[in-house]
């Protein structure tokens, strides 16, 4: 990663485990023109732990410690969506979504809520996470294999299995966070565009992909 002084972008991140293979990054990016446009993922993550803690202050919810492969994913996933919603408050409201779900599961997972079929569940949707990384990273490196059929119903695939495994235990509000999350990243028109030969979506998906790669060979995702 850039370090400071080297006229690269610099970076604060922290990265919060959700149980002991399923990992969140938060970030707070910092490039020439501030910290991510006045919007720090970091600051909004340790908000949100600390009210969530606030109400299950017996459980411990997240470990904090640094994963650079997993922040530069979360960094770019705010900058396409910026990019193509043309809209920085969509793009934090996708994040910040992101991040509270993440959260909630924690406290779940932590807190040992979920059955034994939940957590088959869970597990479920992280074998299809990990599937669909390999996928995302093999349609970029080998021309003309992208599909976004194959990308959309992999997502969906993985709301679907979300919402089960946390069903009962979250709120209706929760669950549409869930379905604003997938919906977003398994947006057709928004797909096409990350895979597409214009920049600046070319890079944004280069860099996705190289995060995802280091993720995967890492064991984070």
């Amino acid at each position: 990663m850039p370090v400071a002084g080297s006229g690269e972008p610099r970076s604060s991140r922290k990265t919060l485990t959700l149980s002991g293979d399923c990992v969140l990054v938060v970030d707070g990016q910092m490039d020439e023109e501030g910290p991510m446009d006045a919007f720090s993922t970091k600051s909004l993550a340790l908000q949100a732990q600390k009210k969530l803690l606030g109400k299950v202050a017996s459980r411990a919810v997240a470990v904090a410690f640094l994963d650079d492969a997993s922040s530069e994913v979360l960094d770019e996933l705010y900058r396409a969506a910026k990019e193509f919603t043309r809209s920085r408050k969509e793009a934090q409201k996708l994040v910040k979504n992101l991040v509270k779900v993440a959260l909630k599961l924690a406290v779940l997972l932590r807190g040992g809520q979920l059955g034994a079929d939940e957590l088959a569940l869970l597990r479920g949707f992280r074998q299809q996470a990990r599937r669909l990384a390999m996928t995302a990273v093999s349609f970029h490196q080998v021309d003309f294999t992208f599909d976004r059929r194959v990308l959309a119903a992999g997502l969906l695939e993985c709301r679907d299995q979300l919402h089960q495994a946390a069903g009962r235990h979250l709120t209706a509000k929760s669950h549409g966070r869930i379905s604003h999350v997938f919906g977003h990243l398994a947006d057709g028109d928004f797909l096409a565009a990350l895979y597409g030969p214009a920049e600046p979506y070319r890079s944004h998906r280069h860099r996705l992909c190289e995060g995802l790669s280091r993720m995967l060979d890492e064991g984070s995702l």
